[in-house]
Order: C-alpha cells, then structure tokens, then sequence
C-alpha cells in the first residue's frame, strides 16, 4: 500500500494554471452566480425566505463530517420536539447546525468591517465548535501539532493525506491570507477554488476544517461583490460527490493537478448556482401564493405577518408563533387553526396540557430538501 499523500509543501500558490480549459467554466459559472443573485437580489427579505436553505447547507456541510441529522429534524429540536426520532445523537447534531448557522451569520456581519483573514476564521471557529463535538480540540485556536486524515483512529501511516506540519503552520496561513487578499488574481472564482482547496489542505484546526472551509465559499463570493449576500449553497455537490471531491483535494498536493480541482470546483458553482436559482424561485413563488391564500382564509390583516413567521420557521411551536408573529394571541390561535384545517400546515406533535402543538409548513420544507418529505 502506498503512503498518504502530502502536503505540497513551498508549491503555494500555484504557478501554472491551463487557463485554456477553464475559460469555458469561468464564463458560465459567472453567468449561473449573475442570474442567481439577480433573483436573490430581487426577493423581498431575502435572509428570511431564504433561512431554510441557509439551515439546509448546514445539514448538508456537517453530514459531509459525519451527522446524520435532516432540516427537519433540528427543525422539530428547535422547536421542543420529543418525538421518538429525536435522540440525544440526533439533539447533538442539530447543535452543530446551529453552531455553523450562528458562524456564519457573525462572519458575514465581519466582512462589513474587515476582511476574510485567519484571526477572522479563529473567531468563527470558536462559534463553530462551542459545546459540540470537537469542543475539547481547542476551539478558535490554530494546531500546535501535526494531524492527518483518514478513517477514523488511523495512524499516520494509513492516513489519505497529511496537511501541512505544524511547523510551517503559521507560514502558510500568512500565504494564503495573502493570496485571500490579492486583488491582482485574473479570475475571483479560480481565485476562490485555490483558496478553498488550500484552506482544506492547511487544516489548520484540530477539528471542523471542512466546514469552516465550505463556509468560506459564499463567504468569499460575498465579500468581493459578487454575490449581495453569503447566501450561496455549495454542499450539495461536494456531498453528492464526496469520493471525487476528496480525491481532487489529494490530487493538487500529489500531482499539482491545481487546474483539474479549478474545473471540479467551477462546475459545482455552475450545478449549484443553477440548483440553488431554482429553489429560490421556487420559494419566491411560494412566497407570493401564500400571501394571495392566507389573505383569502383568514380574513386577517395580520396575514402577512403569519406568512413572514412560516417562511423565517418552517416547523415551529404554536406558543413560537404566537410570540414571535407579532399577532394577537387569540388571532394567532385562530389563524392556526385555520391553516390547519385548510392542509396548509401538518401537525406534528398535538397540544396537551401546558406542552405547546408543533406544526410544520410541508410546502417549504420540501423545497429546501429538494423532495417531499412530509
């Protein structure tokens, strides 16, 4: 068996790119980001209607590492679920969801002021890993000793690859911070792939360094202009092609194949911008029947208002609407009820006693899953 691959140590940043054969893959993955922000850009409260696919990638980020727990699932958590399939794994999982959505949020807020830089991602690190797996690995600081990846409890020796050592550590962040910075790149989006794939091979955490790594995608394409907000979904296609994935990240540092990971990498941007384009549309879409139907069954001019809460929580408590609408108590009931009975909304969980009914909205929840769940 042949030994794990290494980092490629004083090969940063590459010094030849096929710009050839990506010129192809530059123009349509800049078109697919142009028209999918356009849309995103057009949307009334974006960051809201949007909220499921930001919970989604999430889910899908961390199941790339190894949760298992669905949207709907940290969903019903959020909201007091108890439900049989709500264990404690399941609880701990959707505790990192929200880690990686409360990092996110913060260093999207940064980028107002700063740039991306590693103090930056040592303060969403630290949010990233509190009180959740990983939590003993010295959150929001950098390794003090060489790590390696591989099956879980390997030794060095049967790692698949082996990131940069320890020693050199602090160099190679400077490097890549640099290159992060540098505004003199022919290409951001080629620019984006190397410092993607760079972060990964750094891993200069103990711990969450792939999700911190998929983060500084739409944080990046957020920063420089490209998009209006960091609201850009890439797990999907890495996690649908976790083999290949990995196997290009391997590939740079054994065979300096910097070009063959920029075509990978610029055809999941053209996959999802068009993926994630179609979603939102589909939720805009949504958006404007549900504020047409809820006008109509509820007679209400709170309508609104109980359209914007299932859009910013899809799967909630009823005592959660209640407080969080903005709604009358007794209104808020009512237009429950009214959902209800009309299939908007599934129930479930029923209310007993002082414990609150869970009521999810299936038509969004389907639309961020991409298939029908409930």
């Amino acid at each position: 068996m042949s030994g794990p691959v290494r980092y490629h140590l004083g090969g940063f940043p590459p010094e030849r790119i096929e710009w050839a054969r990506l010129v192809r893959l530059i123009g349509a993955a800049n078109a697919a980001l142009a028209r999918y922000d356009g849309l995103v850009a057009a949307m009334p409260n974006a960051a809201v209607l949007l909220s499921p696919l930001t919970t989604q990638e999430a889910v899908l980020s961390s199941k790339i590492e190894g949760t298992t727990v669905t949207i709907g699932e940290v969903l019903e958590i959020e909201a007091g679920g108890d439900g049989e399939g709500v264990t404690q794994p399941k609880r701990e999982d959707a505790e990192e969801i929200r880690n990686y959505r409360t990092a996110l949020s913060f260093a999207a807020k940064a980028l107002a002021v700063r740039p991306l830089s590693p103090h930056l991602l040592r303060e969403a690190h630290a949010l990233l890993m509190d009180g959740v797996r990983g939590r003993d690995k010295n959150p929001g600081a950098f390794r003090g000793e060489q790590n390696w990846i591989g099956p879980k409890g390997c030794q060095i020796e049967q790692a698949s690859f082996v990131p940069i050592p320890q020693e050199h550590l602090l160099a190679g962040l400077d490097t890549w911070a640099g290159y992060v910075q540098s505004r003199d790149e022919p290409d951001p989006l080629v620019q984006l792939a190397i410092i993607h794939v760079e972060f990964e091979a750094l891993h200069p955490f103990k711990d969450g360094n792939g999700r911190l790594g998929r983060m500084i995608i739409p944080l990046f394409l957020f920063g420089r202009g490209i998009l209006s907000g960091p609201n850009f979904y890439m797990s999907g296609y890495l996690e649908a092609r976790r083999e290949e994935y990995v196997e290009a990240l391997r590939a740079v540092s054994r065979d300096g194949a910097w070009t063959g990971w920029c075509a990978f990498f610029l055809e999941g941007l053209i996959d999802q911008a068009s993926e994630n384009q179609a979603k939102a549309q589909a939720i805009l879409d949504l958006h404007q029947q549900m504020l047409r139907e809820l006008a109509e069954l509820t007679h209400s001019q709170h309508s609104a208002r109980a359209v914007e809460f299932l859009f910013s929580r899809p799967l909630f408590a009823s005592t959660h609407f209640v407080a969080g609408s903005g709604i009358p108590r007794p209104t808020a009931l009512r237009i429950l009820t009214v959902l209800r009975d009309a299939g908007i909304l599934q129930t479930i969980r029923e209310g007993a006693g002082r414990r609150p009914a869970i009521f999810a909205f299936p038509a969004l929840l389907n639309i961020a899953e991409g298939r029908a769940v409930l």
